[in-house]
């Protein structure tokens, strides 16, 4: 059995990575790593399915042992991707997917050379300010400030392997499919075929 791809998954806020990713799962060979964190749960977080949610002594204690692909401190709470939310789902062959934001993927992608990186583009600044505006939660200022980091996450998109733009949710979804399926048609990932093709000669 082939093992699973480590897939580092990033795009700014608002630019439709939720809505793509909901697509991708439906395919059972897919998963993505639930994180975890030291903030505290909110009434719609369930702790195992939004977030593994542990003190930071814990967390601390963890990173201490090497328990973590990468992790971050974020307005005073950490967050990270333990190991064990990656290393035995793809020795199953299940990919498993890191949404995660751009210093993180930088990290896993230095640690895990083999790991297939691809950044999600919003098809203009201008579609991405739509979007975000349509949404109606946050005050002007707060876009301002998202549309302010965008900018500077989408100039580290050419450090990924694939860059994806989320125009048509079809489109975008087929483009991630075809990006996998072309790492899985490597020849250096196609070792164990030729083996079988040679033995049946």
């Amino acid at each position: 059995m082939s093992k699973g791809r480590l897939i580092v998954f990033s795009a700014p806020s608002g630019c439709g990575k939720g809505t793509m990713l909901a697509e991708i799962l439906k395919d059972s060979r897919f998963r993505t790593s639930i994180s975890a964190t030291t903030r505290n749960p909110r009434p719609e977080d369930t702790d195992g399915v939004t977030y593994h949610f542990i003190s930071k002594e814990e967390f601390l204690k963890r990173k201490e042992q090497g328990l973590f692909l990468e992790s971050a401190e974020y307005v005073g709470n950490c967050y990270g991707t333990l190991l064990s939310e990656v290393d035995p789902y793809l020795e199953k062959g299940i990919n498993v997917i890191l949404e995660i934001e751009v210093n993180g993927a930088l990290e896993v992608m230095k640690k895990r050379p083999d790991a297939i990186s691809i950044f999600v583009l919003p098809p203009s600044m201008k579609e991405l300010r739509r979007r975000l505006e349509k949404r109606g939660t946050e005050e002007q200022s707060v876009i301002e400030e998202r549309l302010k980091k965008a900018e500077w996450e989408i100039s580290h998109a050419p450090k990924y392997d694939y860059i994806i733009v989320n125009g048509p949710l079809e489109e975008a979804v087929s483009d991630f499919f075809a990006v996998v399926r072309a790492e899985e048609l490597k020849a250096e990932s196609m070792g164990e075929t030729i083996n079988e093709v040679l033995q049946n000669a």
